[in-house]
């Protein structure tokens, strides 16, 4: 009972040193693009271009995720047995 108790109080504690950490920071958090690619493009004297493919428009990007699902879905399922059956001896297939 009393170290279920104890680790609820620090589950809590972390929820709210959590709470407090977001609500103190300002601003939008930049990414690694913004902070260090950007950074180093423009001391290179390269500026900044629209991807070749750009998957911030419409759900070109989820699209992309279900055809890999997809893919490793039926690579997994054609593989089922050499994945996962347990090989007993040396006559086992």
């Amino acid at each position: 009972m009393r170290k279920t108790f104890v680790v609820c109080v620090a589950v809590a504690l972390l929820a709210v040193g959590a709470w407090l950490a977001i609500e103190m920071t300002e601003g939008d958090w930049g990414g690694v693009d913004e902070s260090v690619v950007e950074h180093y493009a423009e001391e290179a004297g390269r500026s900044a271009r629209d991807p070749y493919i750009n998957t911030d428009q419409g759900d070109l990007l989820l699209f992309v995720f279900l055809l890999a699902g997809a893919c490793g879905g039926f690579v997994a399922g054609y593989s089922f047995k050499t994945l996962f059956s347990r090989k007993r001896g040396p006559s086992a297939t």
